[in-house]
């Protein structure tokens, strides 16, 4: 956790009385929230908690100066209200600092509050311990497999963790620009695609918002003025489009409650991002939902009943519904989504759920646990599910993590798809599935000796993509084995590990044919198989491991006549490449000498510039003004990156101890290449009007233009050198006013 001791220079100035008042007030907030759920005993061990909360902590502060109380208090609050734990739960979220920040050990715990509270602390104090952001050089993909362990093992640990994250990011204000950029960006990467695979929908919103805030404050104010200078016409609107149906409703006996709210500013800004448009072009920045009050048998139909009589008075679009009733997402989320087009000609979508599945939506697995009585659910086994085949992954000892983390992503966040096996038992994969994901999915050997698959009786191959709905049949062979380019078409996380371990495995058997090989070839020359001298051989042949080595050797890729060029020191080897060994040393030398001390910034370009050599990364190309940070790659120096680039997130959150912080120096003789899109309509002179702007008016240097244009509009990129982000806004103002110019976007760069 982020604690520090009091400073007085931190402007925060409440008098001892008024942090007691403040933390009771929140304590007893706490007491309210949980109410309904204490059990006899149970106030007494909750006080128990906070006392020992309060005296532990009694000499920490949080960034902000705040007391650190406030901030267990908090976590339990949202965990509490927000996910709907009970009463455990509550007492983990106000100890779950206690035995990494203070003298309080897990023995003690256990024996105030039993062994059950203990292993969920012991499991969030090992969450802490490898996710710590003062740590520069933890390797983040290794942490986040550690957090989905424990995921695995009681899911309550990991529920707690998203409550303790949200609250650091509501608070993250207080926190070095430095903090921000990787906290937001480990938040991205990690805990949302969580919150969003357990279901709760309204956390992992709020942190892809507080995130984006941080990362792209200028797009996230933009959109945010943009929902709070169109609030009144869109409630005009709402309030228009509700009033029929809440007639109808009404007329037809319905207890229901209905009402319009903005989608998030993350999800408007992807919809822009996705189909290229601005904010007052996105049509659908809000949604209507409707929640029913209804009988557990008499969901489904009332549901439907409810979507008939939104259909009677709106016209729907019939590829915009999506039944999540019948069907309900892996998650458990329930609910039909329809799209109607509203008065004045605008599309908008509306949600039906009944207050079971609100609830559900909301608060996610939490929700499931109230649910469950005696059966086990359809949502409950698809949980289950998730978690029995999480444990399989992580558990294998063999599996990259880096991979790991980046197949497990697009397992989180891919939309689902319903197949059948021949006898009808339904199983749940990520859209674009395979035939061979799909055997996988079944079972290991299954898809380790599957050579093809009949999709409703029609033979296909293994990489066939599978649709909702298909019935499939998989077709063995017990002399297959699995090959390299699997993993080309194969999608899910499971079947990826897999493949890749046996490929391994294979590998390693290969290898050890051309080590014998090897060390015959060593034999004869007199050389030792000694560290040193397979390091002279890597370094030679360009490997980057043994196995690697010793595996082109076994398929003869490497020809070990050149063993003879090398020299023999009493019994250590020197490759003939021996300088280059001496120059690649000195540019390790130098990459080491890019980092700057703790809490400076690394200035770059221009007279005033650290004498460092660095690139401008291609997948953003980045230019004075942008906000930016340096990566330090294994082979090209110092890489500068917008920190909202593409491929942003995934460096700060996987390797945090590559990071350093960048600022430009001020200098207006350095020109940067950048580029934008135009569009616009197809008008005489159009091209001129566009020179004359940059040339005549502007007197930018220009590298091309291209304009192609097809049924009266005309689209282009253009690509100019500018001296900063400044220029670069001027420019695209003054093409954005010319007449006929309907949009100006800056160009993202190629992949780097």
């Amino acid at each position: 956790m982020h604690t520090q001791p009091v400073d007085a220079n931190l402007p925060y100035n409440k008098s001892d009385e008024e942090e007691k008042k403040m933390i009771l007030r929140e304590y007893r907030a706490l007491l309210r929230s949980l109410k309904e759920r204490l059990k006899k005993g149970d106030k007494a061990l909750l006080r128990r908690a906070f006392e020992i909360s309060v005296e532990a902590h009694k000499d920490m502060r949080r960034k902000s100066g705040e007391p650190y109380i406030l901030h267990p208090l908090a976590v339990a609050q949202i965990a509490v209200e927000e996910i709907g734990l009970g009463v455990t739960s509550a007492i983990c979220a106000l100890l779950h600092d206690t035995v990494e920040d203070t003298e309080i050990t897990l023995e003690e715990i256990s024996a105030e509050f039993g062994p059950n509270i203990a292993k969920i602390i012991d499991g969030l104090t090992k969450i802490s311990n490898v996710v710590d952001i003062k740590a520069d050089t933890t390797i983040q993909a290794e942490n986040f497999r550690k957090i989905l362990l424990t995921l695995a093992d009681d899911p309550r640990v990991i529920l707690i963790k998203l409550a303790d994250r949200l609250h650091n990011m509501r608070t993250l204000e207080s926190m070095s620009r430095e903090k921000q950029l990787k906290i937001a960006s480990e938040t991205t990467y990690i805990y949302s695609p969580l919150a969003h695979r357990l279901g709760l929908y309204e956390i992992k919103s709020e942190m892809e918002d507080l995130a984006m805030k941080y990362t792209m404050p200028d797009v996230y104010h933009d959109i945010a003025q943009g929902l709070k200078d169109t609030k009144s016409n869109r409630s005009r609107y709402i309030n228009e489009f509700i009033k029929p149906i809440k007639e109808e409703l009404t007329a037809n006996g319905f207890d229901f409650e209905i009402y319009g709210r903005p989608k998030a500013i993350h999800s408007i800004y992807n919809k822009m991002r996705k189909k290229q448009v601005t904010f007052e072009e996105v049509y659908d920045i809000f949604a209507i939902r409707v929640i029913i009050k209804s009988a557990p048998d008499r969901e489904k139909e009332d549901c439907w009943k409810v979507y008939s009589i939104i259909t009677n008075v709106y016209h729907p679009s019939t590829e915009r519904l999506r039944d999540w009733i019948s069907v309900p997402k892996g998650n458990g989320y329930e609910a039909l989504h329809t799209t109607v087009m509203g008065p004045g000609g605008r599309w908008v979508e509306v949600q039906i759920r009944t207050e079971r599945m609100n609830e559900i939506a909301e608060k996610g697995l939490a929700a499931h646990w109230k649910y469950k009585e005696g059966a086990v659910s359809a949502q409950e086994s698809k949980l289950d599910s998730f978690l029995k085949h999480l444990r399989e992954i992580l558990n294998n000892p063999d599996t990259d993590t880096i991979d790991f983390i980046q197949d497990f992503k697009l397992d989180l966040f891919t939309e689902e798809i319903y197949i059948y096996t021949p006898k009808g038992d339904m199983r749940v994969l990520p859209k674009g599935a395979t035939a061979l994901d799909f055997a996988f999915d079944i079972h290991t050997q299954l898809g380790m000796k599957c050579i093809g698959a009949k999709v409703n009786y029609r033979l296909v191959p293994l990489s066939h993509q599978l649709d909702s709905g298909d019935q499939v049949e998989v077709i063995t062979s017990s002399k297959q084995n699995p090959s390299e380019d699997w993993l080309g078409f194969l999608i899910t996380a499971k079947a990826k590990s897999k493949v890749k371990n046996y490929l391994k495995e294979d590998k390693r058997r290969t290898a050890d044919e051309g080590k014998a090989e090897l060390k015959k070839k060593m034999e004869h020359i007199g050389a030792p198989m000694s560290q040193h001298n397979i390091n002279e051989l890597l370094i030679y042949y360009k490997k980057a491991t043994q196995l690697d080595f010793y595996y082109a050797i076994a398929v003869g890729n490497i020809d070990l006549k050149d063993l003879k060029n090398f020299t023999l020191y009493g019994d250590k080897f020197q490759h003939p490449g021996r300088e280059i060994k001496a120059e690649t040393k000195a540019m390790e030398e130098d990459a080491a000498k890019i980092k700057p001390g703790k809490g400076t910034e690394l200035i770059i370009f221009g007279e005033r510039s650290d004498k460092v050599l660095y690139k401008l990364a291609q997948c953003c190309q980045p230019i004075p003004g942008d906000d930016v940070f340096g990566f330090v790659t294994s082979g090209e120096g110092l890489k500068v990156h917008r920190t909202d680039c593409p491929n942003a997130a995934k460096l700060l959150a996987n390797y945090g101890h590559r990071i350093v912080k960048t600022k430009w120096a001020k200098n207006k003789e350095i020109s940067f290449l950048t580029g934008v899109r135009i569009i616009g309509m197809d008008d005489v002179g159009v091209i001129q009007k566009i020179t004359n702007v940059i040339s005549g008016e502007l007197k930018l240097n220009m590298r091309s233009l291209s304009i192609d244009s097809k049924d009266g509009i005309f689209e282009g990129t253009i690509m100019v050198y500018v001296h900063d982000r400044e220029e670069l806004n001027n420019f695209c103002t003054k093409l954005g006013a010319l007449d006929g110019v309907s949009k100006i976007e800056r160009l993202e760069g190629t992949n780097d």
